[in-house]
């Protein structure tokens, strides 16, 4: 595997974990300005989500690696992702495209910790869609 370095961002908290994966899937960015993107492609996903916090679980795990990966490759891996309840084909806010997607990730995984008590934080997905194109989101508004 080739080591990927990642921006960085600035947290306050003790620990962070830092997970890879890829997952390839179809979509279609259904409106007229998307050019070639209207019609049906596919991409191999590579993605880097970075989750923050300052406590350990029981089994001292800020949070466990496979869950993080379990969340989004089982549930996009060789898929259309216009399927997928999270996107629409009506609401460019929800088109599945790699800033949606990667929003997407973030709340899909955030929602997962959110319900752990030691309250890990995901503060960063890196979506990688081509070699040459990715998108980084970070949520805005969060108390780091």
């Amino acid at each position: 595997m080739i080591q990927q370095i990642y921006p960085v961002t600035e947290h306050p908290y003790a620990y962070e974990l830092n997970k890879d994966f890829q997952f390839a899937a179809a979509h279609y960015i259904p409106h007229g300005d998307a050019g070639k993107c209207q019609n049906m492609h596919g991409h191999t996903y590579f993605t880097n989500v970075t989750i923050a916090g300052d406590e350990l679980n029981h089994t001292g795990f800020l949070v466990n690696f496979k869950k993080v990966k379990d969340l989004i490759h089982k549930r996009f891996d060789h898929r259309v992702m216009n399927e997928d309840t999270k996107f629409s084909d009506l609401d460019a806010e929800y088109f599945p495209t790699t800033e949606v997607v990667a929003r997407t990730i973030y709340e899909i995984i955030q929602e997962y910790l959110n319900t752990l008590s030691n309250k890990p934080t995901c503060i960063q997905v890196y979506l990688r869609e081509t070699p040459t194109s990715y998108c980084i989101y970070r949520p805005k508004g969060k108390t780091l």
